[in-house]
């Protein structure tokens, strides 16, 4: 499953230095790999302890981590929803991805200028809503345009549209993201198809000075009062931190953010945050000849999981042989935790755990 998180922000918040640092990071181990798609499209491997705890027992051949899309999107200027600067693109690029990551700047340098003067990052994070909502806007009413006819006639699909796309409507118009309206699924399957800007989760960036990594600043408090109501997840990163780590050998690296008062660095914690944003899980296969991580979305059953793999295994799925990862870890072994009955078959029904390690029977 393919995860793709768009980076976006104001000129001169520190979004492309996160976007190289991103691109260049080393990861804790060589079995994680990077490479380049496009100039501005980085294919990173997500961090995961895990799978090189499972390696260190099976010894296999390969290892293969799962992977996160980080796409570093043209610059936005006011206007961007009517087409100003680049903002056809801008818009077009985030379209195109599952969630974004929406950097702001929580610092302040006078060797830096801000292209609106002052450093404000509730301001900043305003200028980006407001031409997203404003581009949201102009697909929903053109939707009510096209459904409120039949809906006044009676049709009960197109009612059900004309009455979702309204309440979205009136989110907008209060100048607020669509993501933060509280719908059942159902409901956002009725206007799935337009594809909202508003509605993809969001991770908060907050690029700062060193001295505010650990527990922020002024600007960080200001930033988070204003999106409390949101829910989403704010974090603090400095990019001149992570660029200074981008040649560190791993030991030097461990040394420096210790001395940072930091336990992972910034790169390794968006990472995990972009993955987790869209509330996805990790499974295991563990064998001889390769240890893989694979990717699921929460709520996954044992034969969906096995779709992931080929769509074979879930047309011909039999059972799934499932051993959770404390298991596997504390006994040592597949073969262990057969044993001591740690090894457990489930059905078509079973919900797949974050971290569980399994083996799919299934007819060809």
């Amino acid at each position: 499953m393919a995860l793709q998180c768009g980076i976006v922000g104001l000129p001169n918040v520190g979004k492309s230095t996160l976007f190289n640092c991103l691109s260049n990071a080393k990861a804790e181990s060589a079995n994680y790999p990077f490479c380049t798609i496009e100039p501005n499209v980085g294919m990173i491997t997500v961090p995961d302890e895990r799978l090189n705890k499972i390696s260190d027992l099976v010894n296999p051949q390969k290892i293969l981590p799962t992977t996160v899309e980080i796409v570093d999107i043209a610059g936005l200027v006011k206007g961007a929803s009517k087409g100003e600067g680049l903002g056809n693109q801008f818009l077009g690029n985030i379209r195109n991805t599952n969630a974004i990551l929406h950097v702001v700047r929580c610092f302040d340098d006078e060797n830096i200028t801000h292209v609106d003067g002052s450093v404000d990052p509730v301001r900043d994070k305003e200028i980006i809503d407001t031409e997203l909502q404003l581009k949201d806007l102009e697909a929903i009413e053109a939707k009510i345009t096209k459904v409120q006819k039949l809906a006044g006639s009676g049709n009960k699909e197109a009612k059900a549209v004309f009455e979702v796309a309204s309440t979205i409507k009136e989110t907008l118009e209060q100048g607020k993201s669509a993501r933060t309206l509280d719908l059942d699924e159902k409901h956002w399957e009725l206007v799935k198809d337009l594809n909202l800007l508003t509605v993809k989760p969001v991770l908060y960036v907050c690029n700062v000075d060193d001295a505010s990594v650990v527990n922020g600043n002024h600007h960080t408090k200001a930033f988070e009062a204003a999106v409390a109501e949101e829910g989403a997840q704010v974090m603090y990163v400095s990019a001149e931190i992570e660029s200074e780590m981008i040649d560190m050998e791993e030991d030097d690296k461990k040394l420096f953010l210790d001395d940072m008062g930091l336990t992972e660095s910034g790169v390794n914690r968006i990472i995990k945050a972009a993955y987790k944003l869209l509330n996805y899980y990790t499974y295991f296969t563990a064998g001889e000849k390769e240890v893989r991580a694979w990717t699921i979305t929460a709520g996954f059953t044992a034969p969906q999981a096995a779709g992931v793999i080929h769509t074979d295994f879930e047309k011909g799925f039999i059972r799934a042989e499932v051993i959770a990862y404390e298991d596997f870890i504390e006994l040592g072994s597949e073969v262990k935790c057969k044993e001591a009955g740690k090894l457990r078959v489930e059905g078509k029904e079973y919900l797949v755990k974050d971290g569980d390690i399994m083996h799919f029977r299934f007819n060809v």
